[in-house]
């Protein structure tokens, strides 16, 4: 494979995605276990981390050969290696069959059970590709099974002590936040246009997402709050409840630049580029670390 159509392999690999898969590490945060008398868990958990980014490139690569077509009819995505013909649909499956040879027996070798959910994150995109990503409201439920998948890897790479189910409850609405909230984006983008480039957006409509967004948005906010004072594993004063503003902030900072400032297709390139939700995000994390591993 020559060094630029190996460049094009890892730019459809979608590098800038892989932010998602370090909620993997949420078991690890969120049941105490984060320390240096805890490296052998903390290496398990990062080498888990690196699988499911390259799973996960799999996954964008498979998407990018199964939607070529649409994807040279769209503004943006006609740029991208696969469709504007940068990469050969033939390097393209060899790419992503070397890598799954490579991926899932080093998944076995860190933790069956680990290699099992990889799996059953693998296969679900792939039923995604093929027909879930086509039924409305499935669609974007799917993409969140997807991000409840990645903590439940997590929680497999570690002896779980405590780990509040409600974690798995907030992972889940915000996942369905973001992806209601992308699919918001593309028909506000795409206009008229919006089922020629993806079937399902004939499924929506902007005041349906709107109502989709406020409804996940509010049952994101009590969910969290819920865990904040309900989890087995929290300080007794009650104190993670200091971290629900952060929460709240991002959300509405979140669903302030979807609607107002017009932009939201690609939720990842906000976390890496809006500082408002960075600060919101940092100083949850600082607070997060001091109230678990201080208090």
């Amino acid at each position: 494979m020559l060094p630029e159509q190996l460049a094009a392999i890892i730019q459809t690999m979608r590098p800038k995605q892989w932010i998602k898969n370090g909620v993997i590490f949420a078991a690890l945060v969120f049941d105490r276990q984060l320390g240096f008398n805890n490296l052998a868990a903390l290496l398990r958990t990062f080498t888990g981390f690196i699988m499911f980014c390259l799973l996960s490139g799999v996954v964008y690569i498979i998407n990018d050969i199964a939607d070529v077509e649409a994807d040279r009819n769209h503004p943006d995505k006609k740029d991208r290696p696969i469709a504007s013909g940068k990469i050969p649909i033939s390097t393209a499956r060899f790419a992503a069959i070397a890598l799954l040879v490579i991926i899932f027996p080093l998944s076995y070798l860190l933790s069956p059970a680990f290699a099992v959910v990889a799996l059953v994150y693998f296969g679900l995109n792939l039923v995604y590709s093929k027909w879930l990503k086509h039924v409305p409201i499935i669609d974007v439920f799917s993409i969140a099974l997807g991000f409840v998948l990645r903590v439940l890897a997590g929680a497999t790479l570690i002896t779980v002590a405590r780990f509040s189910p409600w974690l798995y409850v907030v992972t889940s609405l915000g996942a369905l936040l973001l992806g209601f909230g992308k699919r918001y984006s593309e028909i506000s983008l795409l206009a008229g246009d919006a089922q020629a480039h993806r079937k399902v957006l004939d499924g929506y409509t902007l005041q349906v997402l709107d109502q989709f967004i406020t409804i996940v948005s509010a049952m994101t906010i009590i969910a969290y709050g819920l865990y904040t004072f309900s989890a087995p594993n929290l300080p007794d004063n009650d104190v993670m409840m200091l971290t629900i503003p952060f929460v709240v902030y991002g959300i509405l900072r979140y669903i302030y630049l979807l609607k107002v400032d017009k932009i939201g297709g690609a939720p990842e390139e906000l976390f890496l580029k809006d500082r408002p939700i960075q600060i919101a995000v940092i100083l949850w994390g600082i607070s997060i670390l001091v109230i678990f591993y201080i208090f």
